[in-house]
């Protein structure tokens, strides 16, 4: 069954699988470029501060062997001087230590990234499990670990023995000559063999890195069934935030119809559309876009406009150009500023005549420019009419 599954897992990793086995502290890890990392930062301190370190060594060795009959009847001397060689070179090493500490840090970082969680510390009673174990010390992932392990050892261990073989009589010849020209020699010949390590754990690296990254996506394959299954939970997350755009349109819709009893004026062609206009002098530049709906909302707003006594105009034309070209709650477009101008003052003098303060008006044929008209579409040129335009 588990070979089925496997062989069913054919698809790549999505990117929400792969950030969801980065949260659980599963990432592509190489452990050839830390090694390398390290070996290199080792060999540069050592090229760097080579000469310096020696002088140190050299002043600590003269010291520790500097005494006399005196110092030695002195009780606790020579754990004394032990003591302080002892804490002079752990300091050293801790300083060593700490810069190829990072250096390993920062090699894991460019192989994987940054990656905070502590989910790998968690108990798992399956990893006690012997058999699961066995199961991944002798799977293809395990014996491939390990015989690139064995290959890399083999590797360093024919690289030590030539480097040994070809200046072995150098390292004894160093037994003859002063101490400081013997540690300058020993430091010369170390070098040289930290670089041809330092080479052969390049050359695993560069073939690791990219190895582990594969292996990696290999392991977070997908079957159809987990593709089926993770789309239908972005589709669920996709209708969740449908509904609450939903909601969202639901409530500014009735904000916008709790708008139309305060409008000035109402502007509808007689089915299709209704644009509820307000305007108060000297806080507004223009009218405003208080409400607007077409077919079922549009007739709410005249019902909701006739219920607070709004005046409502029947301008089809005015109504289809500002359903088209107004935004809710901005002002009207300038290029309507005239058409609206009229029927603002149509309906102010309308009332002006119900109170008995003037004549009735006359119903204002308002100028819309034939652009704004969604309905007044150009006619398609037919073939021959260029012909006719030049006889004419």
């Amino acid at each position: 069954m588990a070979d089925q599954d496997a062989q069913d897992k054919n698809l790549p990793a999505s990117a929400k699988k792969i950030e969801r086995s980065r949260a659980e502290g599963q990432v592509p890890r190489s452990r050839d470029l830390p090694h390398f990392a390290v070996m290199l930062g080792g060999g540069a301190l050592l090229a760097a501060f080579g000469p310096e370190l020696m002088a140190w060594l050299q002043r600590m060795l003269a010291n520790s062997l500097r005494f006399d009959a005196q110092m030695l009847g002195t009780p606790g001397f020579l754990t004394s001087r032990l003591s302080e060689l002892a804490l002079q070179g752990l300091l050293f090493s801790m300083g060593i230590g700490f810069v190829l500490m990072l250096l390993a840090i920062a090699s894991n970082l460019a192989a994987g990234g940054w990656n905070w969680t502590f989910k790998p510390l968690a108990p798992k009673f399956s990893n006690l499990n012997p058999l699961t174990g066995l199961g991944r010390l002798f799977g293809w992932q395990g014996l491939s670990q390990a015989l690139k392990a064995c290959l890399l050892a083999l590797l360093l261990g024919v690289i030590g023995a030539m480097v040994l073989k070809n200046r072995m009589a150098a390292y004894i010849g160093i037994m003859s000559v002063p101490l400081p020209a013997a540690l300058a020699y020993a430091g010369q010949q170390l070098m040289g063999g930290l670089g041809l390590v330092a080479l052969a754990l390049a050359l695993f690296a560069v073939i690791d890195v990219p190895l582990q990254r594969h292996l990696f996506l290999k392991r977070l394959r997908m079957s159809r069934e987990e593709a089926k299954k993770e789309m239908k939970e972005q589709e669920g997350n996709m209708e969740i935030k449908a509904k609450m755009r939903a909601k969202m349109r639901e409530m500014a819709k009735r904000r916008m119809l709790a708008a139309v009893p305060e409008a000035d004026l109402v502007v509808m062609n007689p089915t299709h559309y209704a644009v509820a206009l307000k305007y108060e002098e000297g806080k507004m530049a223009a009218p405003k876009v208080v409400a607007k709906g077409a077919d079922l909302l549009a007739m709410k707003i005249r019902d909701l406009a006739t219920d607070a006594k709004v005046p409502v105009l029947q301008s089809p034309v005015l109504a289809r150009a500002l359903y088209a070209h107004a935004e809710l709650d901005r002002e009207i477009p300038a290029a309507l500023f005239a058409a609206v101008a009229q029927v603002l003052a149509y309906v102010y003098q309308l009332k002006a005549a119900m109170a008995g303060r003037g004549a009735t008006p006359v119903m204002p044929n308002p100028p819309v420019p034939p652009e704004l008209d969604p309905h007044n579409k150009p006619v398609p040129k037919r073939d021959g009419d260029d012909d006719l335009e030049d006889e004419a």
